[in-house]
């Protein structure tokens, strides 16, 4: 498990880019920046990106009615985020895991068949200790 002190104090453009597009519901293009965040992080902080990036693809996943890939991505992003600290980046990580889990009771709720009728109001943003984290 990642300690807080080990978590990156200032993320780099990538990384900044991607939570933005994150955010904005731009889930596709927030795997972009976050992914090439990630490839350019040695160190056990590339799981921050990982795990925010895989959060991502599950909801790009329930977009696209993707019922399998979407539980997959889920339980591959949780994988990632469960070896953060409550916070880590700036990111809230706790909130971003609770979000995980409703998104996640809703889709098992509605099925294979049911994504067409999935809130995307659920996809809630990162809470972001520091709004200069994304500027």
């Amino acid at each position: 498990m990642l300690h807080p002190e080990d978590c990156p104090s200032e993320l780099p453009e990538e990384a900044r880019i991607g939570l933005q597009l994150f955010n904005e519901g731009k889930f596709f293009e927030a795997h972009e920046y976050l992914e090439l965040a990630w490839r350019a992080e040695a160190s056990p902080k590339r799981y921050l990106y990982i795990g925010v990036l895989q959060a991502g693809v599950a909801y790009y996943h329930i977009q696209r009615r993707n019922y399998r890939g979407a539980l997959k991505v889920i339980a591959r992003s949780r994988r990632w985020l469960n070896l953060l600290p409550q916070w880590c980046g700036g990111i809230n990580i706790a909130k971003l895991r609770n979000d995980l889990d409703a998104v996640e009771k809703v889709v098992r709720q509605l099925g294979p068949k049911g994504l067409d009728r999935f809130d995307e109001n659920l996809f809630q943003p990162l809470e972001i200790r520091s709004q200069q984290t994304l500027s």
